[in-house]
């Protein structure tokens, strides 16, 4: 390694909550073989996304400078927030991240560091390991390298790092796989986790531990081999990364504040000055947490004008979904719940005992729930191991919600979604779902 003139640095941060148990890792890479030269990962304790991808790049960077501090150094990341601030085109504005950056930054000079977008499934060594790092830290541990898993196999390292080959082998596992493997009593430990080492997690997040940080295992590709996995129940559960839905409801138009129904069937009334607003606002708080890879529209106008908003901020284009559009609520389109009582109290009484039943001309909830659930099951087959946008109305995200929790249909009643709120679902590929977040609107306070 003495005549190095280049390294890549891979480097991705992961939070379980964000805020929540953090983790990062960072690989540095041969750019001619694909080998990896060092591994890096740290539970962080409690950070956000943002912050743990950011720790993740320092230590990557540190681990480069450790190597040859001459050498020019490639920096690939799927945080495009990361990359964005760090090449001077977007401003760092987080209390917490200007910090870590202005550390990055002083770490080797300017002129020796690019900075490049790479897709998350690009990402994945440096994934696993951010991944490795909050497993151990949730068993009160600090990873370890000796047995990680996140080792290029020897296939996958013959490929040009540019030719985007599958990198690493398997994924994080999903959490509910790990629950159901516990309650089995099965002695494998689940994918993506390190076992138990002698580090004790740190109480806070703030420090870059010397640990993480120097973690290095060099290997060669002559050396690695591959396991044969175990079968049947004695299997390691290995799901991959979610689908991650984050749900977000348009904004305001002049018939929200009146309480109106205003579904698919009506008037497709545009966003109000303040629904523009409300816009804006969940726009910046998306573009400062950088998790959103793509953004997916209801056709409805207050849909698509919200979207519309949140990709100019982003950089990224929609794609519009008809399965995402509101309920039909059919003769009742632009009525108070006052003047439906009053001129429809039979549909209304029934509608409100049974999914079954229709608006007054109208779509019923079960019609809908079949149709969100076939959007649903096509989004996330496109969508694996990908954090999606998906703009859209009250029935629609509360019955994403609704199914997610296996909640009876009674629950649509007994949500509250406020314009402009969002919420967040992700979707393993077992079928299991993990409702993370509902109707958090602290970005219009």
């Amino acid at each position: 390694m003495t005549a190095v003139r280049e390294l890549i640095v891979e480097a991705d941060g992961g939070s379980r909550g964000n805020p929540g148990p953090a983790g990062y890792g960072a690989v540095v890479l041969d750019p001619v073989s694909g080998e990896p030269l060092v591994e890096a990962a740290e539970y962080i304790g409690v950070a956000t996304n943002n912050v743990a991808e950011y720790k993740g790049l320092v230590a990557g960077l540190k681990a480069a400078r450790e190597l040859a501090p001459d050498a020019t150094v490639r920096v690939r990341m799927d945080s495009k927030l990361v990359v964005e601030q760090m090449s001077g085109r977007w401003k760092i504005k987080h209390p917490d991240m200007k910090p870590l950056a202005a550390e990055a930054a002083r770490i080797f000079p300017p002129s020796q560091v690019t900075y490049e977008w790479i897709p998350r499934e690009r990402n994945k060594h440096a994934d696993r390991l951010a991944n490795e790092a909050m497993d151990a830290g949730k068993r009160g541990k600090q990873w370890q390298p000796s047995m990680s898993t996140a080792a290029l196999d020897a296939g996958a390292r013959a490929g040009a790092l540019d030719a985007g080959a599958a990198r690493v082998v398997g994924d994080a596992a999903a959490g509910a796989a790990k629950a159901r493997a516990a309650l089995a009593a099965t002695t494998a430990e689940p994918a993506g986790t390190a076992p138990t080492r002698t580090a004790t997690a740190p109480a806070g997040g703030d420090a870059l531990s010397e640990v993480g940080v120097a973690a290095a295992v060099s290997r060669s590709a002559a050396t690695t081999t591959t396991a044969t996995p175990p079968v049947g129940w004695a299997a390691a559960a290995d799901l991959g990364a979610p689908a991650t839905f984050v749900l977000l409801r348009h904004g305001e138009t002049a018939l929200t504040p009146e309480k109106r129904f205003s579904g698919s069937g009506g008037s497709d009334p545009d966003l109000s000055p303040v629904g523009r607003r409300q816009a804006d606002a969940v726009a910046a708080v998306l573009a400062a947490r950088g998790t959103v890879q793509e953004i997916v529209s209801s056709p409805l106008a207050r849909c698509r004008q919200t979207a519309a908003t949140v990709a100019a901020r982003l950089g990224l284009d929609v794609r519009i979904e008809d399965g995402l559009r509101e309920t039909d609520f059919g003769a009742w389109e632009g009525l108070t719940f006052a003047e439906v009582q009053e001129r429809h109290p039979d549909d209304l009484e029934a509608w409100l005992a049974s999914p079954k039943a229709a608006p007054t001309g109208g779509e019923s909830f079960a019609a809908v729930a079949r149709r969100v659930a076939a959007t649903r099951d096509q989004l996330t087959a496109r969508h694996a191991g990908r954090t999606v946008l998906l703009v859209t109305h009250v029935t629609p995200i509360k019955t994403l919600i609704r199914l997610a929790l296996g909640a009876p249909p009674e629950s649509l009643f007994r949500m509250e979604l406020s314009a402009a709120s969002l919420s967040a679902v992700a979707y393993y590929k077992d079928g299991n779902a993990s409702v993370r977040l509902l109707n958090d609107t602290s970005h219009l306070r």
